[in-house]
């Protein structure tokens, strides 16, 4: 087996980078669009991920037929998308809060992580 990493790998390596750069240019043209004050288009990127939760609910009872008017309106695959919308747009808010976004991320994820029980019974792996 060899200890040269594959093409898949080095792609997931370089994947926060390009998923971050992307965050970056959708902040840019975000202001560089909006008309309003920034005080104002910073809440609204905030309260933009309650629209967007609420879009998740809206596909997962889509997709269980929980509406006896509207029956299975969604698919799995809806909620997928929404989700990943819910994702992205958190991305953007916190962007929008701080250039250190992906740092901040990364930081909060490993404090998370850390408190997850080892498989051998303590804290963080």
């Amino acid at each position: 087996m060899s200890d040269t990493p594959s093409s898949s790998t080095t792609a997931s390596a370089d994947a926060p980078s390009a998923l971050w750069g992307a965050v970056e240019d959708l902040v840019r043209w975000l202001d560089r669009e909006s008309v309003l004050p920034p005080e104002q288009e910073r809440l609204l990127r905030i309260l933009k991920l309650s629209e967007e939760a609420g879009e998740v609910a809206q596909a997962v009872i889509g997709a269980t037929g929980q509406n006896p008017r509207k029956g299975h309106s969604h698919t799995w695959d809806d909620v997928h998308s929404e989700l990943c919308d819910v994702i992205l747009t958190a991305m953007v808010a916190l962007r929008t809060l701080t250039p250190e976004a992906q740092g901040v991320f990364e930081g909060h994820l490993r404090r998370v992580a850390e408190r997850v029980p080892s498989p051998r019974g303590g804290a963080g792996a």
